[in-house]
């Protein structure tokens, strides 16, 4: 089955760009980032910033906005049975390298997941002046990690 992301989410605060692999299913049906409500990644940045738990998803774009975090994903289009990022084959990547040449203002990227930092591996190469972090994927297939342990690995964003 063939999926496309979505468009960046970005802006001329943005410090810190987050990089998933590439929507899942229901984020797909809903036009959402991390719309599956086991996705811990909506949870986590309510908690870092002490929002309130029943923001719509306008409002949260705007939080991490707001807070200098952008959101893309590694893939533009791949193909893709289901939603587990192993699943994914014949990736084209999105544009990021244009994108940070756009917005020089991003001075990190953040990987959720080990495959999205994988993926970026494969298409890229790491750019000098920019931190590079892959921390554990939100996901609900990461079950090793709870929300707790995911918060206190997210928050290490916030220190540049």
């Amino acid at each position: 089955m063939h999926k496309k992301s979505f468009p960046p989410i970005v802006n001329s605060l943005t410090r810190t760009l987050i990089l998933g692999s590439l929507p899942g299913d229901r984020s797909l049906a809903q036009q959402a980032y991390y719309a599956h409500p086991q996705n811990r990644f909506w949870r986590i940045f309510i908690q870092i910033f002490n929002a309130s738990a029943s923001m719509d998803y306008s409002d949260k774009v705007n939080l991490l906005l707001e807070n200098g975090i952008g959101l893309w994903d590694v893939c533009a289009e791949a193909s893709r049975t289901g939603s587990m990022d192993l699943a994914i084959q014949n990736e084209r990547p999105n544009q990021i390298i244009e994108l940070l040449t756009k917005y020089p203002s991003i001075t990190q990227i953040v990987f959720n997941g080990q495959k999205a930092h994988n993926l970026y591996l494969k298409h890229f190469e790491k750019k000098e002046g920019i931190i590079y972090r892959c921390l554990p994927s939100t996901s609900p297939a990461n079950a090793k990690s709870n929300l707790e342990s995911l918060i206190e690995h997210w928050r290490i964003i916030l220190s540049d």
